[in-house]
């Protein structure tokens, strides 16, 4: 959410900023102020008759000690309180739409994201790890593990409908040691593991951005005031909503795995073979509320510990930049570590880290108080640290050996109790 005295001072490098992201919002730009300017003289005036009926109510007050009549001066206090709740209303309005309308306006970009049409125009900051050159043709993971039972896509289809599936024995394990691993690095990094609602209220997804833009992306619980969350994004920074954190408690860094739900209806026709687009799937989250003044470090720092995960599970990856056109609507800027996948022979995204600036912060209602007692909004950051079915697939398809076995990484292998997998 903007702050609306920010755009009333900088309307035209406001709407200058939204063009980066290929879209013209001049004329939401010009309903806000419009709406802004007519809210403050509705407020105006609303003041200024509360302050007459003060002063009226006064005066009966002392016609009524004097013995005078004071039937007229009642009459007027009537009419102001009418006239109070006639504004009142028109405000009640006004304000809906202008929410309305501020609420549907995404992110400025940063300065420092790269302007583009889209994730043809990301840049490439950096890489680490050689993808493996392989004494045979390597297998994608369904070649790897529907024949042998271990992932059935066809029963999840039945089980639900497509984009989900059903993983048994090895890479059920699999699956609960890599939540367990990455929750553990994620405290052993400092951040404070949490185990949230894996359903939240209208306002909770509201305070992160999910609504009302993407209410057709979401799995609403029918009769209820209830929606089953995309990320832990969602609850995990909504734990710090109408808060008010002291300066030295900055940086809050908390973590959760949940099962992630999406109807992904913006991606249809993508990515359709096996499991890398799932309307269902599991994911532990990093999430950081952070001072604005250090807030671009922090976003360093937590790139750095997703990166941290692939590194120790030794998987090749890079670091990429997105460009204005490929943001996200809630974030100013953000980095997407895609990991390398031998059956595709391409890099795939398996986190995406951002720093939100106080865009959530004003959403949901979040700040603190620095050493004068002033308060201000925090910047709130978040990251996939990972997806953990995309996971899986970069260790099927890194890890394979030409028997159809899969060695597990090292770093696993306390968690899974065993050095191969689908024998």
């Amino acid at each position: 959410m903007h702050d609306l005295k920010k755009i009333a001072e900088n309307k035209e490098a406001f709407i200058e900023a939204l063009k980066k992201r290929n879209k013209d919002y001049s004329k939401e730009i010009d309903k806000i102020s419009e709406l802004d300017k007519r809210r403050r003289e509705i407020i105006q005036s609303s003041e200024e008759l509360k302050r007459e009926r003060n002063e009226q109510s006064k005066l009966v007050g002392k016609y009524k000690k004097e013995g005078k009549d004071a039937t007229h001066i009642m009459e007027r206090v009537k009419k102001i309180g009418d006239e109070i709740k006639e504004l009142d209303d028109t405000l009640r309005k006004v304000k809906e739409e202008l929410d309305a309308i501020v609420l549907s306006i995404p992110n400025l970009p940063h300065h420092s994201v790269p302007e583009g049409k889209g994730e043809e125009d990301n840049v490439e900051i950096s890489r680490w790890g050689t993808p493996r050159e392989f004494s045979f043709k390597p297998k994608d993971h369904v070649d790897l593990a529907t024949p042998k039972g271990y992932l059935d896509i066809e029963k999840g289809g039945e089980l639900a409908q497509t984009r989900f599936n059903v993983m048994r024995a090895d890479l059920s394990k699999l699956t609960r040691a890599l939540i367990n691993f990455m929750l553990d690095t994620n405290g052993e990094a400092g951040y404070i593991e949490h185990w949230v609602p894996f359903m939240v209220n209208r306002k909770t997804m509201t305070g992160t951005g999910q609504l009302p833009k993407f209410e057709e992306d979401l799995y609403k619980i029918e009769g209820e005031d209830l929606f089953l969350i995309p990320t832990a994004e969602v609850p995990l920074t909504n734990l710090f909503s109408k808060t008010v954190l002291k300066e030295d408690e900055l940086p809050k860094k908390v973590t959760a795995y949940t099962p992630c739900f999406r109807k992904e209806k913006f991606s249809y026709g993508k990515d359709v073979r096996g499991i890398i687009r799932q309307h269902q799937f599991n994911k532990v989250e990093i999430v950081r509320i952070a001072h604005p003044d250090r807030s671009y470090e922090e976003l360093e720092e937590l790139t750095s510990n997703a990166a941290h995960i692939l590194e120790l599970l030794e998987l090749p990856y890079r670091k990429m930049l997105l460009s204005s056109g490929d943001l996200g609507f809630s974030a100013s800027k953000t980095y997407d570590l895609e990991v390398w996948l031998p059956g595709q022979n391409r890099y795939r995204e398996i986190s995406s880290c951002s720093n939100f600036e106080d865009f959530q912060a004003r959403r949901a209602n979040i700040k603190f108080k620095d050493a004068s007692g002033k308060k201000h909004y925090v910047h709130t950051l978040n990251g996939s640290s990972l997806a953990v079915g995309r996971t899986i697939i970069a260790i099927l398809e890194n890890y394979q050996n030409e028997d159809g076995t899969v060695t597990v990484p090292e770093v696993l292998r306390k968690y899974m109790g065993c050095d191969k997998i689908l024998l």
